[in-house]
């Protein structure tokens, strides 16, 4: 008796360790399985033509073939409300089955706690896969201006130019005014950087809040070249790489609430361009999911595309976008006040 029922454990535990050798070999061939013959979408909370539109078309026709089952795939843009759109309809109106993805804007991550009217999205309720690049921002000036250091920014008036009144090109300027008693003087209304910097070669404003990567082409990477455009400030706790000899907020934040406050603003910064699915996707496609954007990053032949865009990868991961959000989530009640109040 004793014998039979140790063959039989023993028997029991060899088709235990068997089913077990080919659980994951399963799970991983239901997801190769899912995607095999299906169409990825990936909604870009941007038009065709822009710095977001191009990036997710690059990283969209690498993503694929990092997703088991290689999917086919295709942009589709859904612009409106500063990304709102997008985020919305990712939440609430697409598939949680794994064939959406949205490639969002970093102001998605803080615009529902500043102005709850504007929708519904919430960035708690969808999963994240990642963002593929950080935001540097620094204020320039003309050099006929003569603003052209960081402290100049403090002891003369001049004149720049800005888009909407609640972009970041507004809102930083308006951060430096109110809080460190810059005296830059904003006209807001402006089309986009094209149209700023004609203004600025004409006279009419003397320079504007600019993104790092805005200064690598086109007429501003000419301007900075011949020594027409000044590099005064970088907009961030360290200086870019870029412009390593450029004072940064370090210099001037002293107090306390102006440090919490611009936490908040530029923490959204560290994940540039989020990429997100809705929040009911299965476990499993969200594992590969993460997985192929994980491969797709890493990828030389992607970088090195990027790298010729002009875009290069600073990626972060799907925990590390979530870790930003909750960060957002859990500021002050006084410290959301106060950046509500510049977007009015």
């Amino acid at each position: 008796m004793q014998m039979l029922f140790a063959r039989r454990a023993a028997l029991f535990g060899f088709a235990l360790a068997a089913a077990t050798a080919l659980a994951a070999p399963a799970l991983a061939q239901s997801v190769e399985n899912f995607y095999r013959g299906k169409t990825l979408k990936i909604l870009v909370s941007a038009d065709a033509g822009t710095p977001s539109d191009t990036v997710a078309r690059q990283f969209a026709s690498f993503f694929v073939k990092h997703i088991p089952g290689q999917p086919k795939v295709v942009v589709m843009n859904l612009v409106g409300a500063g990304g709102m759109v997008a985020a919305n309809s990712l939440q609430s109106r697409q598939p949680s089955d794994g064939t959406v993805i949205g490639l969002l804007q970093r102001n998605n991550l803080y615009i529902p706690l500043l102005e709850p009217r504007e929708g519904s999205f919430d960035p708690r309720k969808v999963r994240w896969i990642g963002s593929l690049d950080k935001v540097s921002y620094v204020m320039v000036a003309m050099a006929r201006s003569g603003v052209t250091t960081s402290d100049d920014l403090f002891r003369k008036k001049f004149y720049i130019g800005a888009t909407g009144f609640s972009n970041e090109n507004r809102m930083l300027p308006a951060l430096l005014d109110e809080r460190l008693g810059a005296k830059m003087q904003i006209v807001p209304g402006y089309t986009g950087r094209g149209e700023v910097y004609l203004a600025m070669q004409r006279g009419e404003v003397d320079g504007w809040a600019s993104t790092v990567d805005g200064l690598k082409v086109g007429e501003p990477k000419k301007l900075l070249a011949n020594g027409k455009l000044k590099v005064l400030l970088n907009v961030g706790w360290k200086s870019h790489p870029d412009f390593a000899n450029v004072p940064n907020l370090s210099a001037y934040v002293t107090r306390p609430d102006d440090k919490a406050l611009f936490d908040f603003i530029l923490l959204p910064f560290e994940a540039g361009r989020p990429i997100a699915v809705p929040q009911n996707v299965p476990q499993d496609r969200l594992d590969a999911l993460r997985s192929a954007f994980a491969q797709t990053i890493a990828d030389p032949a992607f970088i090195k595309a990027m790298k010729v865009q002009g875009y290069p990868v600073d990626a972060i991961d799907g925990a590390a976008v979530e870790q930003i959000v909750g960060k957002l989530y859990a500021a002050p009640p006084s410290v959301i006040e106060s950046a509500r109040k510049l977007r009015h």
